[in-house]
C-alpha cells in the first residue's frame, strides 16, 4: 500500500511525533508499504531519510505559539499534492483543520484519523476543570464534539492510543474510534543502561548525595505539561524526603519553568537531547519518572521510562496513566500538586529499590512501536481496496 500521512505535528526539531514518524517509515518499508509523510514546512522540500519512505514538506505558515512548527493553511495545494501522490490510504494525524481538509478531499482512497492530540484535555478541561464539571465543559465545547462527529463521518477509522480517550470519543458519538496502543523504539531503552556514576553526578547537580532519590522528567516546556506544578510537588515532598528532580526539555513556557525552579537547589534543568542513546542512559540512571500532563494520548516518555526499568508517577487521566500498572507506578489526582507530593512521598517510603526491581523485571513487557505498526497496518489492510465515492 502507498500510505500518505498528512502529519500536521511533524517538525525536524520535534519530539514524540518525529520519533513516531521516523519509526513508521522503517516499519512501513519492512512491511512492504510505501510511507509518505506530508507535513507543513517553511518551504517545499524533501527531508532526507534513511531510504525508507519519503517526508515531503509543503509551504505553510509558522505556528504562532511554537515557532518550530507550521500548520497547513492552503487546502487547495494539499488536495493537489494528494492527487499527485495517488495514495491507497490517507492518514490525518491532527483533529484540527488538516483533518477536515483531508475529509473534504475528493479522492477515492479510504482515510484514517490518528488522534495524536487530545485538545479537550490539553486546554478545556485544564482551564475550566477547577470550576466546572466535565459534562458542563463538554456542553460548552459542543462545537468541538460536532466537529469530531463530522470527521467521524468523513473517515473510515479513528485511532486512539489509549482506552480512556477511545471511551470518551465513543461516548461523544464517535463510533469509528478504536484503540491501537503505541510502544517504544526497540533496542534502545533498557535497565542495563543504568549508570551509577551518572546518577551520582545528577544528584550532585541537584545539591544532593548518592543516598538521595533521583526523579526524572522529560518533555516540552508547555502549559499543558504542568512542569511548574511538578516542581512545586517535588519541593513539597522534599520537606520530608531527600529527593532531587532532573527535568529535560525546553519550549515556549521555559521562562515560567525556570522561575518555578529558581529557588530550589534540588531541581536541575537540562536541555533536551535528540540523541536517543543519551536519553536512554539518563532514564535508566534515575530512580523514578514523574510526569505532569494528563492530556497525553500515549505518553511516549512514560513508556520509555518503563522500558528503562523505572517506576512511573503519573496523573490518573490520559495516556500516561496506562503505564502505571500494579506495583509498577503510582497515579495521583491530575492537576493537584499536593496529590503528586503524596504519591512521591508514598513511593519514597515504600522501598524505592523494590519499586525499581519490579519495574526492571517488567521492562521487557513494554510493547514496541513495531508491534503498534503491525496492528495499525493490519487495520489498514482491511480498508485497502475499499474505494469511496467522491465527497
Amino acid at each position: 500500500m502507498r500510505i500518505v500521512d498528512v502529519c500536521a505535528f511533524y517538525a525536524p526539531q520535534g519530539g514524540g511525533v518525529k520519533t513516531y514518524v521516523e519509526r513508521k517509515l522503517k516499519a512501513g518499508a519492512k512491511a512492504g508499504h510505501e510511507i509518505i509523510i506530508l507535513a507543513p514546512g517553511e518551504r517545499s522540500a524533501i527531508v532526507p531519510t534513511d531510504g525508507d519512505g519519503r517526508i515531503v514538506l509543503l509551504p505553510a505558515r509558522r505556528f504562532p505559539l511554537d515557532r518550530r512548527y507550521h500548520y497547513f493553511d492552503d487546502e487547495a495545494s494539499l488536495h493537489t499534492m494528494l492527487d499527485r501522490l495517488q495514495p491507497d490510504l490517507v492518514e490525518a494525524s491532527s483533529p484540527w483543520s488538516s483533518a477536515a481538509m483531508v475529509g473534504r478531499w475528493q479522492g477515492e482512497a479510504p482515510r484514517a484519523l490518528i488522534m495524536h492530540a487530545d485538545p479537550l484535555s490539553a486546554y478545556a478541561y485544564r482551564w475550566f476543570g477547577p470550576v466546572a464539571r466535565r459534562a458542563t465543559i463538554d456542553r460548552g465545547f459542543d462545537w468541538y464534539w460536532r466537529h469530531l462527529r463530522r470527521l467521524d463521518a468523513a473517515f473510515d477509522l479513528i485511532v486512539s492510543a489509549n482506552d480512556s480517550l477511545s471511551a470518551r470519543l465513543r461516548d461523544g458519538g464517535i463510533g469509528g474510534a478504536r484503540t491501537i496502543a503505541m510502544g517504544v523504539e526497540p533496542g534502545i531503552f533498557s535497565p542495563t543502561l543504568r549508570n551509577e556514576v551518572l546518577r551520582t553526578h545528577l544528584l550532585k547537580c541537584c545539591g544532593l548525595g548518592p543516598d538521595s532519590l533521583l526523579l526524572i522528567g522529560a518533555g516540552r516546556h508547555a502549559p499543558e505539561k504542568r512542569w511548574p506544578q511538578v516542581i512545586q510537588a517535588v519541593a513539597m515532598a522534599g520537606c520530608r524526603q531527600s529527593v532531587g528532580l532532573v527535568l529535560i526539555g525546553d519550549g515556549r513556557d521555559s521562562a515560567r519553568v525556570r522561575r518555578a525552579a529558581a529557588h530550589n537547589p534540588h531541581i536541575h534543568l537540562l536541555a533536551p537531547t535528540s540523541d536517543r542513546a543519551t536519553l536512554a542512559t539518563l532514564l535508566a540512571s534515575a530512580d523514578a519518572l514523574v510526569h505532569g500532563c494528563e492530556a497525553e494520548t500515549f505518553c511516549m516518555v512514560a513508556a520509555e521510562a518503563r522500558a528503562s526499568g523505572l517506576p512511573v508517577i503519573v496523573p490518573d487521566e490520559g495516556g500516561a496513566s496506562d503505564q502505571a500498572g500494579p506495583g509498577l507506578g503510582l497515579r495521583y489526582r491530575a492537576g493537584q500538586p499536593a496529590s503528586l507530593a503524596q504519591a512521591i512521598d508514598h513511593w519514597a517510603t515504600t522501598d524505592p529499590a523494590a519499586w525499581r526491581q519490579r519495574a526492571t523485571d517488567a521492562a521487557a513487557q513494554v510493547d514496541t512501536m513495531d508491534n503498534h505498526f503491525d496492528r495499525l497496518f493490519a487495520s489498514y489492510a482491511v480498508l485497502d481496496g475499499r474505494r469511496r465515492d467522491a465527497a
